[in-house]
């Protein structure tokens, strides 16, 4: 691998007689092609020994600087003289460069110093300075103390004028009940009459108080505002530039196709639901792997994308590990760029066919619950109807109410709930709101724990940029709590017991994986671990009160795995 930087185009030699596929890697959910596996055992080779460009990945503990995982990508591309080969890109700059020998070009090289974003980010740097000295002047700092202060002063003379007018109307009523007993008719009116000229003059007082004060506030806010609309001037001229810069890098990004058809950022996003192209869109390794196929006359044939490092905090990364290409910015622009080719199938589109009658492990007059296979929806997805829901509609046609209290994921197995009435579904349910439903799962995970039982506590929220995946998010996760316990361990796999206590979306697989977690995925996860004939995830036992018979009800089904 000395000579990986020489040349774009890498080889493939000794092969081993592996078959080329006879469709593109589908890239949002796959398993690598044996050439991809081939190719990227090349790359990792050379990953591990060069001395090309500096990174730190994580794997070396003497290293202290920042850790940056990455993902690349290879993708097998044919010659026209029929010469296999792979190309390598990276998602994102590597080494804080776009340019990296050996690794296809980005589609668009924002950190050219000579070009128009590095220019336009210059100037965006000097507005930036300007609005900074001006917002950190004395005179600017001075002037906003004044205002905010004087506001302050304002409130407090206000407060204790008004308890003044309180207290002396409070007095004034007291002294006009005392009158009527003791003075005459004419002398009360002239006392009243005084009393009234005393609330008039507070009033006066009051009014005067707000117009004195409500002046030297407004002539405060001129002086500020005299300071502000610069920077103002200035924010607004930043906007408008950022906006312009945004606009035309959009639109340097252009994208071919197998059809040689191009098109650019804003036209591949306009009829997304996100019409404006998030950050970092067509900087992920696989936009960078097609482009340059296509400029290049090169065949696309299969391809693979893998993390490289140490596991970001938020994210479940594990090394060498294979992953899909991200839905929000690669989605999209991928699917531009793929036309023309033949691709797989999306395997999640593929409409399941459960031929079995669903296993009813218990059911009486008012609720039931399912057993449900893996691999089959609770609810209907977007192009599956199909699901546990669709079939208790036709198996409960007079039932009222949603039926389910709750889900399990595709890939999971076990105990549903499902209420025949209104009136039952509102008491489960207040049960679950409650958290007084205890749920227990069984999963076999993929090594060895070093304790034999704990609590994980990881907030949870989706990744935006590749749903359904969740994050682990200190600050906008929602609180996920689960138990775990040991039940045995079988050949270097540990069979546990979890103990849900929220019930976060894929709560139990990420606390498995995340490296804050147990570091030790679900067998068999295909979003968080590896993919095998099955996820080992099962709900294996429900308790809970009965709405109508108030006895407390404990469910359990057999473990498939």
């Amino acid at each position: 691998m000395s000579d990986f930087g020489n040349s774009f185009f890498h080889p493939l030699e000794n092969t081993l007689g592996i078959c080329s596929p006879e469709k593109f890697t589908f890239p949002f959910y796959y398993e690598p092609h044996p050439l991809a596996i081939f190719a990227a055992k090349q790359l990792q080779m050379y990953l591990e020994t060069q001395t090309d460009f500096n990174h730190n990945f994580g794997l070396n503990p003497n290293r202290t600087d920042l850790v940056i995982g990455k993902m690349f990508g290879v993708m097998v591309v044919k010659t026209a003289k029929g010469e296999l080969g792979y190309l390598a890109a990276f998602s994102g700059k590597l080494a804080d460069s776009n340019d990296v020998n050996g690794f296809v070009p980005t589609i668009y090289n924002t950190l050219n110093e000579a070009g128009f974003y590095k220019k336009g980010e210059m100037r965006l740097n000097a507005i930036n300075e300007q609005i900074e000295i001006l917002e950190e002047a004395p005179e600017f700092k001075t002037a906003q103390k004044n205002l905010i202060n004087s506001k302050i002063a304002f409130a407090e003379k206000l407060k204790e004028l008004k308890a003044k007018i309180k207290a002396e109307k409070q007095h004034r009523d007291q002294q006009r009940e005392a009158a009527k007993l003791s003075v005459s008719a004419e002398a009360y009116a002239e006392f009243i009459e005084t009393l009234n000229q005393q609330s008039i003059g507070f009033q006066i007082r009051l009014k005067h108080l707000k117009v004195d004060w409500e002046q030297r506030i407004q002539e405060l806010e001129v002086s500020l505002n005299a300071l502000v609309q610069p920077i103002q001037d200035l924010k607004n001229k930043r906007a408008t530039l950022s906006a312009s810069l945004q606009k035309r890098i959009h639109e340097q990004y252009q994208f071919l196709n197998a059809e040689r058809d191009t098109k650019d950022l804003l036209a591949i996003f306009k009829d997304t639901n996100s019409p404006i192209p998030p950050a970092g869109s067509g900087e992920c390794a696989a936009p960078k792997l097609f482009q340059y196929a296509y400029e290049n006359n090169l065949k696309p044939i299969c391809m693979a994308e893998f993390w490289w490092g140490a596991s970001p905090k938020s994210e479940v990364r594990k090394h060498q590990q294979f992953y899909p290409s991200c839905r929000s910015k690669c989605e999209p622009i991928l699917g531009h760029m793929m036309q023309g080719l033949n691709v797989d199938d999306n395997p999640i589109e593929t409409q399941i066919i459960f031929n079995q009658e669903l296993d009813i492990v218990y059911e009486d007059d008012h609720l039931l619950l399912i057993n449900k296979p893996h691999e089959f929806l609770s609810v209907p997805g977007k192009n599956i109807f199909e699901s546990v829901l669709s079939r208790m509609k036709a198996y409960l046609p007079n039932a009222t109410g949603p039926l389910l209290l709750h889900r399990l994921d595709m890939s999971t197995s076990g105990l549903l709930l499902v209420a025949k009435s209104n009136r039952v579904y509102k008491h489960l349910q207040k049960q679950f709101i409650e958290r007084t439903i205890k749920k227990r799962y069984v999963a076999l995970l993929d090594g060895v724990l070093p304790n034999t039982e704990g609590a994980i506590n990881l907030p949870l929220r989706v990744d935006l940029d590749n749903r359904p995946q969740q994050l682990v998010c200190d600050t906008h996760g929602k609180p996920a709590t689960t138990n775990y316990q040991v039940i045995a361990i079988e050949n270097g796999k540990t069979r546990v017991y979890f103990y849900p206590i929220t019930g976060r979306t894929h709560q139990l697989r990420v606390h498995a994986a995340h490296s804050e977690g147990l570091k030790t995925p679900i067998v068999g996860d295909d979003l968080y671990g590896t993919k095998a004939n099955r996820l080992h995830l099962h709900a294996e036992s429900i308790t809970f009160t009965h709405p109508i018979t108030k006895e407390e009800l404990t469910v359990t089904c057999d473990v498939p795995f």
